[in-house]
């Protein structure tokens, strides 16, 4: 039987996830000024190049926009496609610091999404690739629109929605990636672009 629980207690003592995983949300954790300045820095300063992903043998270019950043270049493989990290810029740098702060968590990577609008969103997926270190922290940034984000136990199909503002934090950790998949829904009447960082840990082949 499916559950619909929404979510919007704020900070690191509170579990968004009923069981089998942690996900907390800290809401804003810059003001609206400076969170309007990484955006425009973001949108001007990262390399954005739309998405790539080989599905049942074909060759898929998303309207939505990505850029993966890092300590090195970490290769990255998803969807059947492998990207290879950038060197962090001064605000990426900056992000990361802060984040890894708040969390107490350390990051070598992030992969950015560029959402021009609410027509552009991301399935329900798991981000449980062999390159990220098990149940470790994933740290998501939002700049931009608010939009909706769901959360579906694999097993029981209990669905969690929160929505994620503008400047906001959310973390997913522990089991969450093996027991939950998560999901930005589209939004038709959103016409604004958002812009989504996640920090990740990517186990170094070395």
């Amino acid at each position: 039987m499916q559950t619909n629980l929404f979510q919007s207690n704020f900070g690191s003592s509170h579990n968004l996830l009923p069981y089998q995983g942690t996900v907390n949300y800290y809401g804003k954790i810059f003001s609206t000024s400076e969170a309007n300045e990484y955006y425009q820095k973001l949108m001007e300063h990262i390399e954005w190049k739309n998405d790539e992903a080989i599905i049942f043998g074909k060759h898929i270019i998303t309207k939505r926009k990505v850029a993966w950043y890092g300590d090195i270049a970490f290769p990255y493989t998803y969807s059947n496609a492998t990207k290879f990290a950038l060197l962090w810029n001064a605000e990426l740098a900056q992000l990361k610091t802060a984040v890894e702060k708040i969390t107490q968590s350390t990051y070598n990577s992030c992969l950015l999404n560029l959402y021009h609008n609410g027509n552009e969103g991301m399935a329900y997926h798991s981000d449980d690739e062999k390159a990220l270190l098990k149940n470790g922290s994933i740290a998501s940034l939002s700049f931009g629109a608010e939009r909706k984000f769901c959360f579906k136990h694999k097993a029981d199909k209990s669905v969690v929605t929160t929505f994620l503002q503008h400047g906001s934090l959310l973390v997913m950790k522990d089991e969450t990636q093996t027991f939950w998949m998560h999901r930005l829904p589209p939004a038709k009447l959103i016409s604004q672009p958002r812009i989504n960082l996640t920090f990740r840990t990517i186990v170094s082949p070395h």
